[in-house]
């Protein structure tokens, strides 16, 4: 994963000559049916978050900031609010990385992100949901959206995932995209609605793909 990166670095850097040429996958040589990768870093204009408080009846919203937050700031004592994170990750090629084709089969989905924070518990337990928004428009009725899937991916992340990379089996949801033929795969990421504490920062710098939130599909 790490080299594929490197490789995902290199073609940033490239993005021009992408965009003339199109995307597109990876040939695996691996005997009849041929299966392809797709590489596809999430489209940081659009991914975002949006903080709810409570109190005020108030949503926050950014759009595209270096880290995404979900789950409920306790450092806001009088009126903590409760954020909820937003990737999106286009599927045609839009963004000049690898495209999935909208009849592929999909055999694995791999999510990898970087985690910034984790915070006021040492396990987070977290949904990621597949949800349908504005690219590049967040609104504050994204926050509590009725998910497109009945079935949500549930996870833990944990304090020793600081400064390190996590991947996570996006499969069932990517191949739920795939079945609605959505042009992007937007993911929520929300804190776990029976957890009461705990906080969670994704990296999503717009000028490091290293770091940057990486999505990897193998189809045919």
């Amino acid at each position: 994963m790490r080299n594929r990166r490197l490789l995902i670095l290199m073609l940033t850097i490239m993005i021009p000559a992408l965009y003339a040429c199109g995307g597109g996958g990876h040939h695996h040589d691996d005997g009849p049916p041929p299966s392809y990768a797709a590489d596809i870093l999430s489209d940081q204009f659009s991914d975002g978050d949006i903080a709810y408080y409570p109190a005020d009846n108030y949503y926050d919203i950014t759009q595209g900031p270096d880290v995404l937050f979900f789950g409920i700031d306790d450092d806001v004592w009088d009126n903590p609010p409760e954020y909820r994170a937003f990737l999106d990750f286009p599927l045609d090629g839009a963004t000049g990385y690898d495209a999935v084709p909208s009849g592929a089969r999909i055999l694995s989905a791999t999510l990898e992100i970087f985690i910034d924070t984790v915070e006021f518990d040492a396990t987070v337990p977290t949904l990621i949901e597949l949800v349908s928004y504005t690219s590049g428009s967040l609104q504050a009725y994204d926050f509590s959206s009725e998910p497109l899937a009945e079935i949500s991916l549930s996870l833990d992340f944990f304090r020793s995932d600081v400064d390190n990379y996590v991947s996570i089996d996006v499969t069932p949801l990517m191949r739920e995209a795939q079945r609605l033929g959505l042009l992007d795969l937007q993911l929520r990421f929300v804190l776990d609605y029976e957890a009461i504490y705990g906080f969670v920062g994704i990296q999503d710098p717009p000028t490091l793909a290293i770091r940057a939130p990486l999505l990897s599909v193998v189809y045919e």
